[in-house]
């Protein structure tokens, strides 16, 4: 399945996310890795103890929106499995639950799609 992969991938963009703010001097190389291999936002503590306050992280949030579309497409799996079988009650709701999990992860694609894109464009800069 793909989406363990894209969870690793938000560990290791939390991580980059962690070292540029905090000024690390490998920032955009230490971080890209499996998830928890550096000390991104989400367990350094982030910005000057700022994390303990409750102020959101980058990380962390790209983490619970993976998890949202992981158990989005477990429930479409589900509702697909019981529309074939013949076990569910209401197929509209089924079909609606299969529909929801597609445009969910047609966004997430197009989201990731935009932040290479502009990752690529931050690496071609010329300082």
């Amino acid at each position: 399945m793909i989406v363990p992969a894209i969870g690793s991938l938000a560990g290791g963009l939390g991580n980059v996310a962690g070292n540029i703010a905090t000024g690390s001097p490998g920032a955009l190389s230490e971080g890209i890795g499996p998830a928890g291999a550096g000390g991104g936002l989400g367990s350094s503590g982030g910005v000057g103890g700022v994390e303990g306050a409750g102020a959101p992280n980058f990380g962390g949030a790209l983490t619970d929106a993976i998890s949202s579309l992981e158990e989005g497409q477990q429930s479409a799996a589900a509702a697909s499995q019981a529309l074939a079988t013949g076990k569910v009650s209401d197929p509209e709701a089924a079909v609606t639950t299969v529909e929801d999990a597609a445009l969910e992860m047609q966004l997430a694609s197009q989201i990731r799609t935009k932040a290479t894109e502009a990752a690529q464009t931050i690496f071609q800069t010329q300082v």
